[in-house]
């Protein structure tokens, strides 16, 4: 039995792509087991998938002042140890990280341990989680050419994202019913990132008039950011979040509104769906999204507006336009070239991995 451990969290984006690998490697002959933080997002996520889960003490790390600055990196020591006893325990042959501050302590173990252990790096710029961990990693898979040049040549890896299978085989009738919509307007599809966007959310409920004009809405806003007095609202459907409908809510969609995550753009190429990004702004965030979004329209595959540009108008004339234009992303991403990411990182992890210890 080869064994692997999978690490990631903190976003659903530092574990979705870990979740499209599970099927290929139960195909391969690995037992699987999890690492994440005690309640973070992944802790849900991966006990739905019947994977073995083992938290452990994390701290985040931040790039600004924060008291917790002083208490966090004891969590990081704390979950440092939890990760070697549990490496000691379960005996993977190799471990595979989607990065996030909850695998920081995994990875500094692997070193310790001597455990091969691959990176899977999303955005252009590497996070400061995978910079810590790039010493110990012998390959580290990135989504973007750009991303090469950030990377130690020896063991960079242009693979893509990993994108779950289920995704590109929803059904769009089954989310018309859930939706209660018709086939009257088409279906704009609105998603603000795992835990939403506070700032989307005001634009697109400011814009809804406008919008309802043309489009039936899907509004995913995050949890605890519902408006109950949009409850009944005709054409327009809010959801915290979307789980197991996610497939046939794309499906359904003619176009898409979304943040610009790595993984999230790379599965609106995978599915074609001619997208408007509105990155998180600098302000915000270390810029990756914006670096995200900009490869993107660089390549023809979306149409960007900037967080500080947007109001309910220029929301609303950039979903039109975008609608308008539709065929043409299409076609960009259609030529794409897109990798079969998920056979490229089952072949690093087996060239890499260890035969499983007994003792």
């Amino acid at each position: 039995m080869k064994k692997i451990l999978l690490t990631g969290g903190g976003t659903a984006g530092h574990v979705t792509p870990n979740i499209a690998l599970l099927p290929r490697l139960k195909e391969a002959g690995y037992e699987i087991s999890y690492v994440g933080s005690y309640k973070g997002i992944e802790k849900e996520l991966i006990e739905a998938e019947h994977i073995p889960y083992y938290g452990i003490s994390s701290g985040k790390l931040r790039r600004y002042f924060d008291p917790k600055n002083f208490s966090d990196p004891f969590k990081v020591i704390n979950g440092l140890r939890q990760s070697i006893g549990l490496i000691h325990k379960l005996k993977p042959g190799v471990i595979f990280s989607k990065g996030g501050f909850v695998s920081v302590p995994v990875l500094l173990a692997a070193r310790l341990c001597r455990v091969p252990a691959i990176i899977h790096e999303s955005d252009i710029t590497p996070g400061l989680a995978n910079k810590i961990a790039l010493p110990g990693a012998v390959k580290i898979c990135c989504n973007f050419p750009e991303t090469m040049k950030y990377l130690p040549a020896e063991k960079a890896v242009l693979t893509g994202s990993p994108i779950r299978k289920e995704l590109l085989n929803g059904n769009a009738s089954a989310a018309r019913t859930l939706c209660g919509f018709d086939e009257s307007r088409p279906v704009l599809f609105i998603v603000g990132g795992s835990s939403g966007s506070v700032v989307i959310n005001d634009a697109v409920r400011d814009a809804l008039p406008a919008l309802l004009k043309k489009f039936q809405v899907i509004h995913m806003c995050g949890k605890e950011h519902l408006d109950p007095s949009l409850t009944n609202t005709c054409g327009y459907r809010q959801f915290e979040y979307i789980g197991k409908e996610l497939p046939d809510i794309f499906a359904l969609a003619d176009i898409v509104v979304s943040r610009a995550g790595a993984n999230s753009i790379c599965e609106l190429l995978a599915l074609r769906k001619p997208n408007l990004l509105i990155p998180l702004s600098a302000g915000a965030s270390r810029g990756d999204q914006i670096l995200n979004a900009a490869s993107f329209e660089k390549q023809g595959f979306s149409m960007v507006l900037k967080e500080e540009d947007m109001t309910a108008a220029t929301l609303s004339d950039a979903v039109s336009a975008l609608y308008t234009n539709r065929s043409r992303y299409t076609d960009a991403m259609t030529h794409s070239g897109q990798m079969d990411s998920i056979e490229m990182i089952i072949k690093l992890i087996d060239a890499v991995a260890k035969p499983a210890r007994t003792r």
